[in-house]
């Protein structure tokens, strides 16, 4: 015993460090706690349950999937290892996609993040609370529209004939602005990210109004005291207390981008000529048309991957710039 005991406080075993168990980790391993920690599953254990089946599951056998060619209507399936990924490098409709996305992205950004702030911005600073809360209910009535409708609201607004649009133009004296927007290789895409922003623009900015008015009015106040115009308290206060929203809805917009669907389905499918697809009409089209689900399947990889890059990426920068207030 005298032998042991000194060996246990000499802290070896035959001749191996033994590290004694800090105190917070001997109080976590404790008979009673250690229970209340497994009990404690029983309560995250259905939610733990069913986020891996319908999230985590459907990702990794997506992978699997887009490993194959697969015949949805016999359901024959081959394996063809990475062959589809190899596809993409070479499909320039892919390339046209992925750019129309990119595209997608950085307007979707410039309008419904920063524009949306700016706007945000100019709203709460009305004195009066009447015109503060008219103009808010003004610019969210677009986001309460379906997509569907807005889609078709602005087809026929870009009718060569009977739209709105190059009425007005014409009205103007600007007749050699007009053309077929939609029917267009080169505005049919920019047409479509329009009318997204039309409607997306009010919501952005009604987020961007509830940040602005979480921010203490005292801030205002001394910097006012201290001779900060309204450009100075916009970037020195708003601006880096707004940041998560602003960080938050640049996730948002990214990962939004690189999953439209309706908008382009209604308004041109994918047309004129390819020139407007976007990933997911063309993963639409090639699973469900074509009958290639795993070439679709390795479509929505690349459309996994862009957004969780994003969305990691906009994540990090997020927390190491956060302001406490």
């Amino acid at each position: 015993m005298a032998a042991t005991s000194q060996i246990m406080q000499n802290g070896s075993v035959a001749g191996a460090a033994v590290h004694p168990l800090s105190p917070r980790r001997r109080r976590w391993l404790e008979p009673h706690r250690l229970l209340g920690h497994v009990l404690a599953l029983r309560w995250i254990a259905l939610a733990l349950i069913i986020v891996g089946w319908f999230v985590y599951y459907p990702i990794i056998d997506n992978f699997f999937v887009s490993t194959t060619n697969q015949d949805i209507f016999t359901g024959e399936v081959m394996h063809v290892g990475l062959e589809n990924y190899r596809r993409l490098a070479d499909d320039r409709v892919v390339l046209t996609a992925l750019w129309n996305n990119t595209a997608y992205a950085l307007l979707s950004i410039l309008f419904q993040v920063f524009g949306a702030f700016c706007l945000a911005a100019i709203v709460e600073a009305l004195r009066s609370a009447r015109w503060r809360n008219f103009w808010r209910a003004v610019y969210f009535v677009p986001s309460a529209i379906s997509t569907t409708v807005t889609g078709l609201l602005f087809y026929f607004i870009y009718q060569p004939n009977i739209g709105i649009l190059d009425g007005l133009l014409t009205g103007l004296g600007l007749e050699q602005w007009s053309r077929v927007w939609l029917g267009d290789p080169s505005t049919a895409i920019y047409a479509i990210i329009a009318m997204s922003q039309w409607q997306g623009f009010g919501y952005s900015t009604l987020l961007f109004t509830i940040a602005i008015q979480k921010i203490p009015q005292e801030l205002y106040d001394a910097a006012r005291m201290d001779g900060a115009g309204p450009l100075r308290q916009l970037w020195n206060i708003t601006f880096p207390l707004t940041r998560e929203m602003t960080g938050m809805m640049i996730i948002v917009t990214i990962t939004g981008a690189f999953q439209v669907f309706n908008e382009v389905m209604v308004m041109t499918g994918g047309g004129p000529n390819n020139s407007s697809q976007v990933l997911g009409t063309w993963l639409y089209q090639q699973g469900f048309i074509q009958n290639d689900m795993g070439y679709a399947a390795a479509i929505a990889s690349v459309v996994f991957a862009v957004t969780m890059l994003a969305a990691s990426a906009q994540l990090w920068l997020t927390r190491r710039r956060r302001v406490l207030v």
